[in-house]
């Protein structure tokens, strides 16, 4: 039988707001939100642990409701109001989750490609640039995404938003700068640096091998270790008056020339 909540001072509404507004909250708990009917089931099948899922009846039926309690987790049934206080847009489809989080150490990464193709984001602090890079990688198809350094908790509901459920699709991890490069130097994954000093067109560039490429924010760059570290630092050339580019917009240039080099394999 289905639970119903109706007030905003439930307790367990007032840990959802919690969940929604406070990272600290998320790490402590060891949990977060999913918001989407898309976003949940990608969830699912990518292995996270759905502890509940609420849903407003006007705009998700019983029958959809009915599809995701066959995966057997607890399903509650609340107002317009409360829906309005979680949801993080408008235009979802009356559907969201607490989601268990999961453990992103560089340990936990696996790299089952022989010849993978990895995007690292140095110290990314905008939730929907991050949440845009995942959603870039996800359609290049590349084995992992790893964020150095991070600013903003990966879990922030803006980033699972603005990735649209990227999140769930490639594979993440994150780890101080120095543990990065440790990471892929291990794994004997070339280090392809963007950044303007001592660097090459990225076309000039052969990325056939297993390839790490690495970016950073738009106001700071790189930091001094990715130059030293790197195979090559490569640039992308710059035709116009404005000297700088959205930091998914330069990833994707160079993961889809990586794609192009590699026949889109």
């Amino acid at each position: 039988m289905i639970k119903e909540i109706t007030s905003l001072k439930n307790p367990r509404i007032k840990n959802l707001l919690l969940l929604k507004e406070k990272s600290k909250q998320r790490r402590e708990k060891g949990l977060f939100i999913i918001e989407g009917k898309r976003e949940v089931l990608l969830a699912i099948q990518s292995g996270y642990t759905i502890e509940t899922v609420y849903f407003e009846p006007q705009l998700f039926s019983k029958n959809e409701i009915l599809q995701l309690e066959s995966y057997n987790f607890e399903c509650i049934q609340i107002d317009a109001k409360i829906y309005e206080k979680i949801a993080y847009r408008g235009s979802t489809e009356g559907v969201f989750a607490v989601a268990k989080s999961k453990n992103l150490s560089l340990s936990q990464l696996q790299i089952k490609s022989q010849n993978p193709l990895i995007l690292v984001a140095e110290s990314p602090e905008k939730p929907g640039n991050i949440g845009a890079l995942l959603r870039t990688a996800d359609a290049a198809k590349i084995d992992a995404v790893i964020i150095a350094d991070p600013r903003t908790d990966v879990y922030n509901p803006n980033v699972i938003r603005s990735s649209v459920g990227g999140l769930f699709s490639t594979q993440i991890a994150t780890g101080s700068t120095e543990e990065v490069i440790a990471f892929l130097k291990q794994k004997n994954i070339s280090i392809y640096s963007a950044i303007l000093q001592d660097s090459k067109p990225y076309t000039d560039i052969h990325f056939q091998h297993p390839s790490a490429i690495v970016v950073g924010t738009e106001s700071d760059g790189l930091s001094e270790q990715w130059r030293t570290t790197a195979t090559h630092c490569i640039h992308i050339p710059m035709l116009g008056t404005v000297d700088s580019m959205n930091v998914s917009v330069a990833a994707g240039i160079l993961l889809y020339e990586a794609k192009r080099q590699r026949a889109f394999q």
